[in-house]
């Protein structure tokens, strides 16, 4: 959950931002559980990130888009969060969350939340699960809907971009059903 989705910048959205509150709730609630492991993984896109092309430009190393939202930045539990940069959509690979995934192979629960519902958050979600699949492993990937949720581009914005245009009410719904279509447990909301 990065300023960039969320407060400020080309991709900046109400509807990332109405997840910040969900996700503190959620993150103080596994604390108070004894969760132990978080994982951050956030943009830090370099400042020619071929990403930019079809997307605008967005979270750009050391920038405040770049940062996660205070919100979760000032936990008093935030010093427990594992970073990982990426300079692509994609979550896991040529990222440190690699190697994260070795050395904690005994977690066999994950629990997925933040933005975009049919981007990042989609492709982890299926990375996890499908990792599972290859190796017949037992893993329990949950999305709690309340707790995700993409970006809107009308077309006017598109162009001005340009990029394709985005409607997020669309590729939300989409993506959470493309994710339970393959086993990942979509649920409302924890509690």
């Amino acid at each position: 959950m990065l300023n960039g989705f969320c407060y400020e910048g080309n991709l900046a959205s109400q509807r990332a931002a109405a997840c910040v509150k969900p996700i503190v709730n959620l993150l103080k609630q596994a604390h108070s559980l004894g969760v132990k492991n978080y994982v951050l993984i956030q943009e830090w896109h370099s400042e020619q990130a071929e990403e930019f092309k079809a997307y605008g430009q967005h979270c750009i190393r050391g920038s405040r888009e770049a940062q996660t939202v205070p919100e979760i930045s000032s936990l008093p539990f935030a010093g427990d969060f594992v970073i990982t940069y990426k300079n692509s959509l994609h979550t896991i690979v040529d990222t440190d969350m690699e190697q994260w995934l070795r050395r904690h192979a005994e977690v066999d629960t994950f629990i997925v939340v933040g933005v975009c519902t049919d981007l990042c958050t989609y492709d982890l979600a299926m990375d996890l699960r499908l990792r599972a699949n290859a190796h017949d492993a037992t893993r329990r990937v949950i999305v709690p809907a309340n707790a995700v949720n993409t970006y809107d581009l009308p077309v006017v914005v598109a162009k001005q971009l340009g990029v394709l245009p985005h409607d997020a009410d669309l590729l939300h719904a989409l993506f959470l059903y493309m994710m339970a279509l393959n086993r990942i447990e979509v649920v409302r909301e924890l509690t």
